[in-house]
């Protein structure tokens, strides 16, 4: 179970396992709420409000131990071309610059290891 400071929590656990996610599964969902909660309120921040903001976030392992391409699918709907103009500016933006999860795996955050 992962745990935060404001006492949320998320079951994690192995790919057979009911009601838990896996740790790929997170990283995923990472991927995903990290985009949506930046691409939403900078889009209504710029007075445009979307109609419905989804996405899907993909990966197939192509090692055992190793996720090929992540690809991030947004499900939209905007109430006009404006909105649609500048969400698309807006999630390109997070894209390339402001989620940090995205971020961190496309330019190979580091990771260490340290043992007690």
């Amino acid at each position: 179970m992962a745990t935060n400071a404001r006492g949320a929590e998320v079951r994690m656990g192995g790919g057979d396992e009911d009601g838990v996610f896996t740790p790929v599964e997170l990283l995923l969902a990472a991927i995903g709420g990290c985009n949506i909660v930046t691409v939403e309120p900078l889009t209504a921040k710029r007075g445009q409000q979307l109609i419905r903001l989804a996405m899907t976030v993909e990966a197939e392992k192509v090692e055992p131990n190793k996720l090929g391409p992540v690809t991030v699918t947004y499900d939209v709907e905007v109430p006009s071309e404006k909105a649609d103009e500048v969400y698309r500016a807006v999630a390109t933006r997070v894209h390339e610059k402001y989620c940090t999860v995205s971020r961190s795996l496309q330019e190979g955050t580091d990771v260490r290891l340290e043992l007690p």
